[in-house]
Formats: C-alpha cells, sequence, structure tokens
C-alpha cells in the first residue's frame, strides 16, 4: 500500500496551482486546516475559488487568503459570518466573485461529486434567485430545482488521527464538512493531530485512505 506521509505542510501543498479550486473544510472554528492554509499562504498561488461553509473571520485562516489577495471566488453558504470583514472589503471593493449556496445544498452538491452522481432534485431555493438558470420540475405538485454537483480541484482538511496509508478519523464536530471533501476533490490533503504509524482501528475510521493523496502532522513545517 502506499505510504501518503509528506515531510511537511510545504511539501504537501505545492501541487496547488494559481486558478485552482480549494475545497477548505470546517465549520466555524472546527476543523479548519489552519497549518495547510498558511502553507499555502507561504506557497503562493493565487486566483482560487475557495468552496467553504463560510468565508473566514477575524485575520487568519480563509479571511487571511482574503486579506492578502489570493482569492478570485468563494462559493459557500455564509460570506458575512461574524468578523468577516476581509470578504466584506473584498467583495464592496468588486476585487472578488462570490456564489451563495444553501447549507444542506452546499454539503449535497460536495457528496454527490463524491459519490459520481450527476446532480439532484432539491426544493431548497425554488422560485427564489439562487435557482436562475437552473432547471426546476414540479413533482407531486411541489418545484424542485436540479442542483450540479460540486467538484474541486484540491481539498484541505483537518482531522485528529490519521496512518500513513492516509485513513482518516474525527474529533467531534471537527467531522464536519471534511468527509465529504475529501471524497469530492481530485486531490486531496489532510493534517492531523496524530499521524500513525500503524493501521487506525477499522471500526474508526470515518475518510478511507482512498480519497487521499497526502497526509501531515500538525505543526510539521519546512
Amino acid at each position: 500500500m502506499i505510504d501518503k506521509r509528506v515531510s511537511d505542510m510545504a511539501e504537501a501543498v505545492a501541487p496547488i496551482f494559481d486558478g485552482a479550486s480549494v475545497m477548505i473544510g470546517g465549520f466555524g472554528s472546527s476543523g479548519i486546516p489552519f497549518g495547510l492554509i498558511d502553507a499555502l499562504l507561504d506557497q503562493g498561488a493565487k486566483e482560487l475559488t475557495i468552496i467553504s461553509n463560510n468565508a473566514g473571520a477575524g485575520e487568519t485562516g480563509i479571511a487571511r487568503l482574503l486579506k492578502e489577495g489570493r482569492v478570485a471566488k468563494v462559493i459557500c453558504s455564509y460570506p458575512r459570518s461574524p468578523g468577516s470583514i476581509w470578504f466584506e472589503r473584498r467583495f464592496e471593493a468588486g476585487e472578488i466573485a462570490l456564489e451563495v449556496v444553501p447549507q444542506g445544498t452546499l454539503a449535497e452538491r460536495i457528496r454527490a461529486a463524491g459519490a459520481g452522481l450527476g446532480g439532484f432534485l432539491t426544493p431548497t431555493g425554488y422560485g427564489t434567485r439562487l435557482a436562475d438558470g437552473k432547471e426546476t420540475r414540479m413533482i407531486d405538485g411541489l418545484g424542485y430545482v436540479l442542483e450540479a454537483p460540486l467538484h474541486a480541484d484540491f481539498a484541505l482538511l483537518r482531522a485528529e488521527r490519521g496512518d500513513k496509508w492516509g485513513n482518516l478519523s474525527y474529533h467531534a464536530t471537527a467531522r464536519n464538512f471534511n468527509p465529504v471533501m475529501a471524497a469530492a476533490a481530485r486531490h486531496s490533503i489532510a493534517e492531523v493531530r496524530h499521524l500513525l504509524d500503524e493501521p487506525l482501528d477499522p471500526e474508526t475510521v470515518v475518510t478511507p485512505g482512498i480519497f487521499l493523496q497526502s497526509v501531515v502532522e500538525y505543526g510539521v513545517r519546512p
């Protein structure tokens, strides 16, 4: 089996290119791969499309990518969560594009991509501007919107435990978007608190290693 450990955060994010679409796990401040985001800032990729639950807050994580002018577009559910000052500034200045997706729809679009589905029908957004330009249908008297799967070039993830084959487990709510993003990206990268030489107990594995391209322990810097 392939050993997917890399030496440090810099090596982990080295493949990310200008203009890439990047899913970033997390919800609020839980499960966000801050180490990988910092390494991406050091790496220099720009014109990125960021796919995440929200657009960051304060001066760290996604907010710092926005502050440094590295983001061309954000696809998220909550662009104006408390403290999202850098999203507001960039958006009001016309420097970034925004696609707002209801949270459940965002999660299901990502899950559909990972599952190889062609899309799904949902009543969420029917009859609103969120349905503009999308196929709609009436089923049993209810209106539905056809939503497309949402893929990405890369996913940055955070997990509690991982092994050298890329199998991952998560701590509590840090699980959130991380597992579905791992499956939906072409190249998934995880930072983990505990990186093990021995295999994770199969009963604890949430993300199988088949979805991971590289895994690195927290705090491992060049």
